[in-house]
């Protein structure tokens, strides 16, 4: 067993992560460069087949280059591409029965040599799918049967020993990155179409979640006529606890609204409030926001008028609910 120095340098271990990362920087832009050649020429013709693709992307690695395949794989699945990961050691037990005709096939490995992938070589042939292999040696054995070769040779592995995969794997994950940015862009998907990949995640509850799933509805929502006294208006909003309350017709269409705010610039202005109706103290015109809009909008028009509470109405206008800055954090859209 190998014994870990008592007390490493500070300095020369820093330099040694300096050096790993600069041998990974240089092994990408390397990597970058070769694009404008032949193998950028490869490149377009991966992302024409995946598009032109009737099924899935199956990707496939062993060891290191396995790991980075199932990553590649939820960032393809994850950005418009449907993809899946088949374990090439699993896949002679059965699960090459995952791979139907009109998918296309990704296999990753570095030296294009790896027996449990190889293997399979003449069975995926034998299928008529399109074989894209991702690999740092053109003349290895799982290049020379593919229709497709995305060359991520790097000139030395980060390893001192160059022997651990470093730099190589890096440079396959940033190539499958590649690849699935090009493909997000050319089919035009959207931040809304990665919402609804990834419903629980904040961007998700931001772009999936409509204002009538957070807004107050019902008697949940302060109302009162024009004609309301100004005591029965208090009432109202005690016991609403919004803060506010709208002022509607009699088809509930929202005349305006009186807040917390309308009542002290009220109170400091010495008006009399107690022979005052609902019509004569409320703002009128306040903004409103329809229900059938995103919650996200919401928040951007609070925002943009530096206001706390909007009132939500139907199409016709009709009040429906309201929401606040609590409702919207609450939901975690803000």
């Amino acid at each position: 067993m190998l014994m870990p120095a008592a007390s490493p340098d500070q300095n020369a271990v820093v330099e040694l992560a300096r050096q790993a990362l600069d041998i990974e920087a240089r092994a990408l832009l390397d990597l970058k460069d070769r694009l404008l050649g032949e193998p950028g020429e490869a490149f377009a013709r991966a992302v024409s087949a995946v598009l032109a693709c009737q099924g899935r992307v199956v990707v496939m690695g062993m060891g290191k280059s396995g790991h980075v395949g199932r990553k590649i794989t939820a960032t393809l699945a994850s950005t418009g591409t449907p993809a899946m990961f088949v374990h090439p050691a699993e896949a002679h037990h059965g699960d090459l029965g995952m791979v139907q005709p009109g998918d296309v096939v990704l296999a990753i490995s570095n030296s294009g040599e790896s027996e449990e992938l190889t293997a399979l070589l003449p069975v995926i042939k034998r299928l008529g799918v399109v074989l894209m292999a991702m690999t740092g040696r053109s003349t290895s054995s799982l290049a020379r049967h593919a229709d497709i070769v995305l060359d991520c040779a790097v000139a030395q592995e980060a390893c001192p020993l160059n022997l651990a995969p470093t730099a190589s794997t890096t440079a396959q994950m940033a190539l499958g990155d590649a690849l699935a940015v090009a493909l997000l862009e050319v089919r035009g998907f959207k931040a809304e179409d990665f919402a609804r990949s990834h419903p629980g995640g904040a961007l998700g509850r931001k772009l999936l979640t409509h204002l009538r799933d957070v807004m107050r509805a019902g008697e949940a929502v302060p109302r009162v006529q024009a004609s309301t006294g100004f005591s029965d208006l208090m009432r109202e909003m005690s016991a609403k606890g919004l803060g506010c309350a709208a002022v509607v017709d009699e088809a509930g269409r929202v005349l305006g609204m009186f807040t917390d705010g309308d009542l002290r610039r009220k109170i400091e202005a010495g008006a009399d409030l107690r022979s005052a109706h609902a019509a004569q103290l409320m703002t009128p015109g306040p903004r409103t926001i329809r229900d059938d809009v995103l919650a996200a909008e919401a928040v951007s028009l609070m925002e943009a008028h530096r206001i706390t509470t909007l009132l939500v109405v139907d199409t016709a206008g009709v009040l429906v609910g309201a929401v606040n800055t609590n409702d919207l954090m609450r939901a975690k859209v803000i």
